[in-house]
């Protein structure tokens, strides 16, 4: 029955969209390195599922140049923590076909929070340090919103308060909230850094003068998850005349 179980499993699968996991790309090889650990995790929680890599600035593959090579349905997956232009405009640009569609980006979610809370717990918290949350940033209100969403999810997580910056595109920066955060004779600023990988923003927030940096999300199984979580639901958003097709 297990094999019978596995190979109805992969035969799905084989049948399924195309994942095709966005990023923005990265000059960092330890960032690249660790968004491709990423998806190989996706592949290893969903054998059989065919995932490809693509990007909309700094590395190659482009997401045009994927999406063109794809032969029958495709899921775009962000795997970018918010919406801003990259998702608005790259991302949603390239479903022109019916039969490609875009899932939104993995933030804001309770995995994510839980993630934040992963990586601050080996820091063991004390009464006195104060929280940062460090966001990459963006012009964009609804990411800004976004952001916000987070860092009241993880305050009430960890019953404390904590402080929203970013690394560019809004206010405050994460240098300016370090230094301008007050603690008490032997508090720590505690940066959560809400960051993918590592790359730019994080060299920015390891240089803000922090007592404390926390690790990027990626890779994660529970990150993983999501990804297939989004894949999931915006594949069901497919016409069924284009997943028949794509079977026959």
């Amino acid at each position: 029955m297990t094999e019978n179980g596995t190979a109805h499993h992969t035969a799905q699968a084989d049948a399924a969209p195309v994942l095709i996991g966005c990023s923005h790309g990265t000059a960092s090889l330890t960032g690249r390195a660790a968004i491709r650990a990423l998806l190989d995790q996706v592949r290893a929680a969903r054998p059989g599922l065919e995932v490809r890599e693509a990007f909309v600035d700094v590395q190659e593959p482009r997401l045009d140049t994927v999406v063109a090579g794809v032969e029958g349905p495709a899921v775009i997956v962000p795997v970018l923590l918010s919406t801003g232009f990259h998702v608005k405009e790259d991302i949603q640009g390239a479903t022109v076909r019916d039969d490609v569609v875009a899932a939104p980006p993995l933030g804001p979610h309770t995995t994510l929070v839980r993630l934040l809370a992963d990586r601050l717990a080996p820091y063991d918290l004390q009464p006195q340090d104060q929280v940062v949350l460090a966001a990459a940033g963006s012009s964009d209100p609804e990411a800004a919103e976004a952001v916000a969403a987070v860092t009241r999810d993880l305050a009430q997580l960890l019953g404390r308060g904590v402080i929203a910056s970013y690394g560019a595109g809004a206010h405050p920066r994460v240098p300016d909230a370090v230094a301008q955060t007050q603690v008490p004779d032997g508090g720590r600023v505690v940066v959560a850094s809400y960051l993918l990988a590592p790359g730019y923003f994080l060299d920015v927030v390891l240089r803000s003068g922090a007592d404390v940096v926390t690790e990027a999300l990626a890779p994660d199984p529970a990150l993983a998850a999501l990804v297939l979580e989004r894949y999931d639901a915006a594949a069901a958003t497919l016409p069924a005349r284009v997943l028949a097709g794509s079977r026959g």
